[in-house]
C-alpha cells in the first residue's frame, strides 16, 4: 500500500506526539499542526490524505476549519476525523453535519483511532475509485478499466500487471509530471526496495507495447530532468 500522509492537529503537543508516534510505527507519514491557521496552511501545502482534527484550537476553531476544507474544491473530499474532548451529542451531530467523516471523543484508545483512520481511508479510496470513468480514450489508445483491456487503433495490447498499473496511473492523471520516485511510490507502493531506474525499464516496455514509434512517443512523454507524464488532457479525443 502506498504510504498515506496524515495531518494531526491539536494544541496539546503531547497528544500530537502520541498519535504521530503510533501512526509512524504503522508506516504512515505524519505532519503536525498546533493551531487552526497552521493546520489550514498545512492542508493546502502538504495535501494530506486524512486530517485528525481537534476542535478547541487557537486561531481557527475546528468546526470552522472543517467548513473551510469542505468549501474548497481541492480539499472538499479530504477525509476528516474529529478528535475532541467535546462529548456532547449536539457537538458530535454538528461535526458530522459539517462534513467530518468520523468523531472520536477524548480520552481515546490509540488502537481504536488507528482502526478508525484505516476504515475512513478505505472508504475514501472507494469513493475516489468510483469517481473515475470506466473507459479512457486518447489518440487511438483505448482502456476499459472494468475489463482491464487495452487496445491501440482497435488492436488488443497485452501488458504485464505492472505495465497496466503504470498506464492506468498515467491515464488517470494526464498532463501531470511525475518523478521516478513518485511513480515508485504510487505504482510500486510498499514493496521491497526497487531501484528508481526500474521505472525507466517498465516505461520502455510500455512504450514498446502501445506506441507506434517508442523513440518518438505520443502517449508517455519524457520531461527532461524531472520524469514522465502522459499526453496533455487537451490532446485527448
Amino acid at each position: 500500500m502506498v504510504h498515506k500522509k496524515i495531518l494531526v492537529v491539536d494544541d496539546e503537543k503531547d497528544i500530537v506526539e502520541l498519535i504521530a508516534y503510533n501512526l509512524e510505527q504503522e508506516g504512515f507519514t505524519v505532519s503536525r499542526a498546533y493551531d487552526g491557521h497552521a493546520a489550514w496552511e498545512a492542508v493546502k501545502a502538504r495535501k494530506p490524505d486524512l486530517v485528525v482534527l481537534d476542535l478547541m484550537l487557537p486561531g481557527i476553531h475546528g468546526f470552522e476549519l472543517c467548513k473551510l476544507i469542505r468549501r474548497h474544491g481541492e480539499t472538499e473530499k479530504l477525509p476528516v476525523i474529529m478528535l475532541t474532548a467535546k462529548s456532547d451529542q449536539v457537538d458530535k451531530i454538528l461535526g458530522l453535519e459539517l462534513g467530518a467523516d468520523d468523531y472520536i471523543t477524548k480520552p481515546f484508545s490509540v488502537r481504536e483511532l488507528l482502526a478508525r483512520i484505516r476504515a475512513v481511508l478505505r472508504r475514501s479510496e472507494g469513493r475516489r475509485e468510483a469517481d473515475f470513468p470506466e473507459t479512457f480514450t486518447c489518440q487511438g489508445l483505448n482502456i476499459d478499466f472494468q475489463a482491464c483491456m487495452v487496445t491501440v487503433d482497435g488492436k488488443k495490447v497485452e501488458l504485464s500487471s505492472r505495465e497496466y498499473r503504470l498506464l492506468q496511473f498515467f491515464t488517470r492523471n494526464p498532463g501531470r509530471v511525475y518523478s521516478r520516485d513518485q511513480l515508485l511510490n504510487h505504482v510500486w507502493g510498499d514493496e521491497t526496495y526497487v531501484e528508481p531506474r526500474t521505472v525507466d525499464v517498465h516505461i520502455s516496455r510500455l512504450r514498446a507495447a502501445i506506441e507506434k514509434d517508442k523513440e518518438n512517443p505520443k502517449y508517455i512523454l519524457t520531461v527532461r530532468g524531472i520524469g514522465y507524464k502522459f499526453a496533455d488532457a487537451s490532446k485527448q479525443i
